[in-house]
């Protein structure tokens, strides 16, 4: 009978993890235990911030959305207020990249959110002001 040679499956599976800790530094990158390891870690750490870029990426359109309307004399959510009594349905990332490349086609929906906005065109002083004064 012809002789077997063994542990190739082992061989794949321990290649696998050194081709996927490439890169690393120290033994991490060459020794199969802490090697697996960090793996392991850096694909929960990957898994965990696929999630946390979306959070990221959607705070920095909001933070630039506001800047925007800031200049147009508005605030940021009473201006997604006003889109949303307008029935305009834009996303975030969309006015985010309006507002930095085409201020003027964003000039106009902030005019059109101001223009749903009822209680800004409201001049009627309220109960509360003339006891104050």
């Amino acid at each position: 009978m012809a002789r077997v040679k063994r542990g190739t499956t082992a061989h794949a599976k321990h290649k696998k993890i050194l081709v996927q800790a490439k890169g690393f530094r120290g033994r991490r990158k060459n020794t199969i235990r802490t090697a697996k390891a960090a793996v392991d870690r850096s694909m929960q750490y990957a898994y965990r911030d696929r999630k946390v870029n979306k959070r990221n990426f959607r705070a920095l359109w909001i933070q630039r959305i506001n800047a925007a309307v800031r200049e147009h004399g508005l605030s940021y959510g009473r201006f997604i207020d006003g889109l949303n009594k307008a029935g305009i349905e834009v996303d975030r990332k969309v006015l985010s990249d309006m507002a930095i490349h085409h201020p003027e086609a964003f000039g106009a929906l902030v005019a059109s959110a101001k223009g749903a906005l009822v209680y800004l065109k409201d001049t009627t002083p309220n109960a509360f002001e003339g006891a104050v004064s």
